[in-house]
């Protein structure tokens, strides 16, 4: 079965993001940097970093996010991407290892009441938003006042991504969490 796959650009030149017709997975993301942790966590992004020149992919609900290194380019890079998303999600095979996200979702499971209201807010206002340009931000910890978050996709050495932390989340954090003094990505 054909898969529709829409192509969109991100702000981070060597990122783009693949929006394709199917639930990937029911919420969050799945990061994968390495191709260890590709094996361990997702056959598709196997495929994927097989592509030379990719060096991450991120699955998201709907959406896959592919970034590519120095020796990568996106004219050579697309054609074969696309075709590995349309033969392995049109075959019906799972994006992501079931016990990948079950991990992911324990990880997600942060404790303490600020760490708590911090993921909430990330969850409802800011996660979605970064999505819709094919980057994901978690919550590593809150320690001291510090909230250290993960920088995703195509967050993740975007040129506006330093901005979007400073101005865009830490000054959200800080309005609704007063016990929040900086936003650092790690």
């Amino acid at each position: 079965m054909s898969v529709n796959i829409q192509l969109e650009w991100t702000p981070n030149p060597s990122t783009l993001k693949y929006v394709v017709d199917r639930r990937l997975l029911a919420s969050g993301a799945v990061n994968i940097t390495s191709k260890q942790a590709a094996e361990e966590k997702s056959p598709l992004a196997v495929k994927l970093m097989g592509i030379k020149g990719v060096m991450a992919v991120m699955v998201g609900s709907n959406f896959v996010t592919v970034s590519k290194g120095d020796e990568g380019e996106w004219d050579e890079l697309n054609d074969a991407v696309m075709a590995t998303l349309d033969e392995h999600l049109g075959a019906g095979l799972p994006a992501v290892n079931e016990e990948a996200l079950a991990a992911t979702r324990a990880a997600a499971g942060v404790g303490g009441s600020v760490e708590a209201r911090i993921q909430d807010i990330l969850d409802a206002e800011i996660r979605p938003a970064v999505a819709q340009d094919g980057g994901d931000i978690t919550l590593d910890r809150f320690e001291e006042g510090i909230v250290y978050l993960h920088m995703k996709g195509a967050c993740s050495g975007c040129p506006s991504s330093t901005a979007t932390l400073k101005m865009g989340i830490e000054s959200r954090l800080r309005e609704l969490i007063p016990e929040v003094s900086e936003v650092v990505s790690v």
